[in-house]
């Protein structure tokens, strides 16, 4: 009778505080309010260490997503270069006609628990696709920021990365063809399933205020895509290459241009009219 009786009061005790938990503001991967807190704490921690500031800093980019944006969305971070790197935050300045920023942004799938970004970044993050939604489901975005002198921010843009983990880093490079010379951003992930990487590149076709234009390469152990100017327009291409892969070997067969069709917003080849791709 006695053990009967410590059982239902130590389950007593657990329920209580598990209401007293969801009253007081819940879990602080599905309470809008704890998340806030302590996303706006961790941020005041690094403004005490920072010595010197700017209107638009990172810092200051952090608090405009924590103020804005809707809790879960988070500012994602580089992965770490070495074990004991300290992260930086994924973030591109870029001085033009205006001061802007690339910005990477992940944003929690709603109804589920909100992400951590420590969770889609790196190696043994790429493997989510083949995982539950326990640590939530991620969506990326490559987000074009303008800051004014005040330290005022406005998003120009967002174009979603058809990923959900294994981001890596984030570079700027410029693409030179006979037409004109673009401008594009590479986000660079992980990909353990490929035994690789994949490449999500953001060229600025009508200029950097505009939403750009992706197209994807990747490299694996038998997959391949890499850039190319199949006909000489202002579109990016690529060629695809095809394997043979066994038990016994792996070897290239051939590879297969693609180009962009601006009729039907695809990119297509001529070798299979039934072969296409959305980017």
């Amino acid at each position: 009778m006695k053990t009967k009786l410590s059982i239902l009061f130590i389950l007593s005790v657990l329920l209580f505080y598990a209401c007293g938990d969801e009253v007081g503001g819940g879990r602080p991967e599905t309470s809008s309010a704890k998340d806030k807190d302590i996303r706006e704490y961790n941020l005041k921690v690094q403004e005490e260490q920072t010595k010197q500031r700017t209107p638009c800093d990172t810092l200051s980019l952090q608090q405009y997503i924590i103020e804005d944006y809707p809790s879960g969305d988070y500012l994602v971070e580089f992965d770490r270069t070495f074990t004991y790197t300290i992260p930086k935050p994924a973030v591109l300045y870029f001085r033009d006609d205006a001061n802007y920023i690339f910005a990477v942004v992940a944003k929690s799938k709603e109804g589920e628990r909100y992400i951590e970004p420590k969770n889609v970044v790196g190696y043994e993050s790429s493997f989510i696709n083949l995982d539950s939604t326990k640590l939530g489901t991620a969506f990326f975005f490559l987000t074009l920021f303008e800051c004014d002198g005040e330290g005022n921010f406005n998003a120009l843009w967002e174009s979603e990365v058809p990923i959900h983990g294994g981001f890596n880093s984030m570079t700027i490079h410029t693409w030179r063809t006979n037409k004109k010379a673009i401008r594009y951003i590479r986000l660079n992930y992980e990909a353990g399933i490929i035994s690789g990487h994949r490449n999500y590149n953001y060229f600025m076709i009508d200029g950097i205020r505009n939403a750009p234009h992706l197209m994807e390469t990747y490299e694996g152990i038998a997959h391949k895509r890499i850039l190319a100017n199949v006909n000489n327009d202002f579109f990016p291409d690529y060629y695809e290459f095809r394997f043979i892969d066994t038990l016994d070997y792996n070897r290239m067969l051939d590879s297969i241009p693609f180009y962009w069709d601006t009729t039907r917003s695809l990119y297509v080849t001529k070798f299979n009219r039934r072969w296409w791709r959305y980017y």
